[in-house]
């Protein structure tokens, strides 16, 4: 069958770019290896959520007595059932992916794509058996997997990537984190809170490093509070899995360390996968371990586009999705508006949540704005209050000249809900005083981010 487009991958970018399409009247084909939905709704996004939650629940149970609450007996985390759960939930939203297909009228060919010119994908089953299938347009949707270093290679046993971490049989009773982004600090507060004891090890001088300065320290001391050992400027040396437990070999400002612990989770970044999906041999230029495109992801193949991890910017499932959009509306004939990534939002679901978008402190004044900065704090917010979540606050940083929001920096419980009316602000240009002027309902947590605009130009009621 000739298609208008075939997609390799399923994951947040492939399968949203091939409903999109479908919505504008190509027939398209998607081509996927594993399960629909691509590491994000079935190794990522969606199971780490499931886990988190139930990691959720069980701090409220356990600090139920704070709540007016009594329970009889101790609780106790069932790290099988919490797993189970979470790989059931996956499954059902792939299942969902499944039913999207078949709505849309979109074909899923299993197996493993590859280009073989620019309009042909070749298509490995399980069998060995190979099928040929032909598009006007080809998009490359592979996404990424769990980098591994040198100094920390991973067994799938003792040291370990993310996919192994949803899925171990049985709890640890210890853990060495090594990575403090949304992935090592999502695992470290789960596996913290139902009794792991863990380590978190950041070669960089803060946790989530990518995150404004403040918002990295408060999560530090938050984390702290919780019994996670941070350990910030280290770098695992080396790993020894010989003995029952791993030994890690840590280099801290202090000198070199030894950890023990039951399990190592590499949390390093990712690697998109690259490798053998036709590039070299259709000539697709890749730079910089990234596929080259364009504004509206076309490669330096006529006819072949590539969205998502393989391609420069922000790594994030919802990048991916909007990519994707993008892409298949200019190949359908639209005029989709190129993506502003530096309006991206990025949100990483530990307690407390931490959400941004935009610049943060040093790099506004680094870029040599004047700023007006805005913070408000939980501990002032009557609906934090009652829920007991009052740990966090809302930081924003204002243009001083023309009261453009350049960026917004959350720490707090939900904060991951709130970031989006941010987005939609910096989107259409709101100043801080517009922001003041937008009347937030009360008590809601959302209000900090009026009172945080107000603190900025000195109009803060609340503190």
């Amino acid at each position: 069958m000739q298609y208008d487009l075939v997609v390799i991958g399923s994951g947040p970018g492939g399968y949203v770019g091939a409903i999109r399409a479908s919505q504008l009247g190509l027939k398209v084909a998607v081509v996927e290896k594993a399960e629909l939905g691509g590491v994000c709704l079935n190794w990522g996004c969606i199971p780490t959520k499931s886990l988190l939650k139930s990691a959720a629940v069980f701090e409220y149970i356990k600090h139920a007595e704070e709540y007016g609450i009594k329970i009889e007996g101790e609780s106790k985390a069932d790290f099988e059932a919490m797993v189970k759960r979470s790989r059931d939930v996956a499954d059902g939203m792939s299942k969902g992916i499944q039913f999207l297909f078949k709505k849309n009228k979109i074909d899923i060919i299993n197996g493993t794509g590859k280009l073989k010119d620019k309009q042909t994908v070749e298509v490995k089953k399980e069998d060995g058996s190979t099928e040929n299938v032909s598009a006007k347009h080809i998009m490359l949707a592979t996404g990424a997997r769990s980098r591994e270093l040198p100094n920390l290679p991973q067994d799938g046993e003792k040291v370990i990537g993310y996919r192994k971490a949803l899925t171990l049989k049985k709890q640890p009773e210890s853990m060495i984190v090594v990575g403090s982004g949304a992935i090592g600090s999502e695992f470290a507060y789960f596996y913290s809170s139902i009794g792991t004891k863990v380590t978190l090890v950041e070669y960089l001088p803060n946790i989530v490093p990518l995150e404004d300065e403040e918002v990295s320290k408060q999560l530090a001391r938050s984390f702290k509070k919780a019994n996670i050992n941070v350990m910030v400027s280290s770098e695992v040396l080396s790993v020894d899995t010989g003995g029952n437990k791993v030994k890690a070999i840590i280099k801290t400002k202090k000198g070199e360390e030894t950890l023990e612990a039951d399990i190592v989770l590499s949390a390093v970044g990712i690697a998109p996968n690259l490798e053998g999906i036709g590039l070299e041999e259709v000539g697709v230029e890749v730079e910089k371990g990234k596929i080259k495109v364009d504004e509206f992801y076309r490669t330096s193949v006529e006819g072949v586009y590539a969205i998502g991890d393989i391609v420069p910017g922000q790594a994030l499932a919802h990048v991916a999705s909007a990519e994707a959009i993008t892409c298949v509306e200019k190949i359908a004939g639209q005029n989709p508006q190129p993506i502003d990534y530096n309006n991206i939002p990025g949100c990483t679901y530990t307690s407390p949540e931490v959400a941004s978008v935009g610049m943060t402190e040093a790099a506004a004044k680094e870029a040599g704005y004047e700023l007006k900065i805005g913070k408000f704090p939980f501990s002032a917010s009557g609906k934090a209050s009652a829920a007991g979540h009052k740990d966090g606050f809302v930081k924003l940083l204002f243009d001083a000249k023309y009261g453009e929001l350049l960026g917004a920096h959350l720490i707090g419980a939900n904060v991951t809900e709130m970031v989006a009316e941010l987005v939609v602000a910096r989107k259409l240009e709101i100043t801080g005083h517009e922001l003041i002027k937008s009347i937030h309902p009360h008590p809601t947590i959302s209000e900090a981010i009026m009172e945080a605009a107000a603190a900025a130009y000195g109009e803060v009621i609340h503190i």
